[in-house]
């Protein structure tokens, strides 16, 4: 299977300080890799992974002190996701809610948006399927 993971420009992935959801991307990635998927990370140029790896910039924002809005950054991210969408057939976004209306109008593909998103589809399956 093609999948992008999409991570948040803060950090790099894995994070080299604190960074939960950088590391938990990096957990995830690394393991698609091993399993054979062909993977590939959306994230800042000083991540490392076995994926591939495309970074619309160099440095995390963390690490880049001339970085004044780190939410134009993420929109260029999104930019470059939306640009290589249909290389994939799952892309997993782990940066908030930005890609919402992109995702809705342009990404036609199936996706997994946000963690929480995807948590409560679990839980109502869950549900459904145990009920108490």
């Amino acid at each position: 299977m093609r999948i992008a993971q999409v991570a948040p420009l803060i950090e790099s992935v894995p994070p080299k300080h604190y960074g939960g959801t950088e590391r938990i991307v990096s957990y995830l990635t690394e393991e698609l890799v091993r399993f054979g998927h062909e993977v590939t990370l959306f994230a800042s140029g000083d991540s490392v992974t076995n994926a591939r790896l495309i970074a619309p910039f160099e440095r995390s924002v963390c690490k880049n002190d001339r970085c004044k809005d780190p939410m134009a950054r993420e929109l260029v991210l999104i930019d470059h996701v939306v640009a290589h969408a249909d290389e994939f057939d799952v892309i997993h976004f782990h940066t908030g809610y930005l890609h919402f209306p992109v995702s809705r109008r342009s990404l036609s593909f199936c996706r997994c948006a946000y963690n929480i998103v995807a948590w409560q589809s679990v839980s109502r399956s869950l549900e459904q399927a145990f009920p108490v």
